[in-house]
């Protein structure tokens, strides 16, 4: 099943965060999506033609986090918006996070 096709699941603080080759499997599914120094968090810059493209992207961004109770950074000005992602509970990363990261990717395609 691919990422953009699963749904997030509730993670407990008891989950265990990816290890790097684990994380680096799952980022070859994400592309234009990169791995921190440390391996626990996940990040994306999308470039966009002007400020109110960035702001609505954003907003979509916020409106899918919230719809599935996983909150990214997401920092936006004019022609970009950088989205952050890791699983605040756990202190890194989880399948969940790049689930998400799938779902933001058809944001952008649609």
């Amino acid at each position: 099943m691919l990422l953009a096709e699963k749904r997030c699941i509730p993670c407990h603080g008891e989950a265990s965060a990816l290890t790097r080759k684990d994380a680096e499997n799952y980022l070859k599914q994400v592309q234009g999506w990169s791995l921190s120094d440390n391996a626990s968090r996940i990040h994306r810059e999308f470039i966009f033609p002007d400020f109110k493209t960035a702001l609505t992207f954003a907003d979509h961004v916020g409106e899918l986090a919230e719809e599935v109770g996983h909150h990214p950074e997401i920092c936006f000005g004019w022609g970009y918006t950088k989205v952050e992602i890791w699983t605040h509970k756990i202190g890194g990363l989880h399948e969940n996070d790049f689930i998400l990261a799938a779902r933001i990717d058809a944001i952008e395609e649609a």
